[in-house]
């Protein structure tokens, strides 16, 4: 059976202004409908805002750490034990835990209404930057129920 074309890692061009390929990655999940110009200027327009927010640091390195920020150590996974189903603690791979934090950053800005993407998405990641914010109560969430099932972490695979 042939196999499918798929993007990869490998194929994932650096973004042009910073060159950072978790940046263009962002752009990717940001983007609707194939329109990669208008996922591209908000992404822009966003960073542009936190670099006048913040002056010390360069917007993609807000970005990044922003990024790192978000990402989950641990998360439940149901595991289905003789007829009871336990939620079961375990460790995240680093390429799910960039992407739950990427998701989780989206859904924090489309969540929110009334105000420009851009403006949402720079005040998000600043909030994620600062470890506070929406992204970062789903991630504090993800760990709380994590914790809290310890008892069943014998039952990893």
């Amino acid at each position: 059976m042939p196999r499918r074309f798929t993007a990869s890692a490998t194929q994932l061009q650096p973004d042009p202004r910073y060159g950072s390929k978790l940046a263009s990655k962002f752009i990717n999940c940001l983007m609707y409908d194939g329109k990669k110009s208008v996922a591209r200027s908000v992404f822009y327009d966003a960073l542009d805002i936190l670099g006048e927010k913040i002056s010390d640091v360069e917007p993609i390195e807000v970005f990044t750490q922003a990024v790192e920020n978000v990402k989950p150590n641990i998360e439940v996974r149901s595991k289905r034990v003789g007829g009871a189903t336990y939620q079961v603690p375990t460790p995240v791979n680093p390429k799910r835990q960039q992407t739950l934090a990427i998701r989780w950053i989206l859904a924090a800005i489309r969540g929110k209404k009334g105000r420009p993407i851009h403006v949402r998405l720079a005040e998000e990641l600043q909030n994620a930057y600062r470890r506070e914010g929406t992204s970062m109560t789903t991630r504090e969430n993800v760990h709380r129920m994590a914790d809290a099932n310890k008892a069943f972490a014998h039952f990893a695979y």
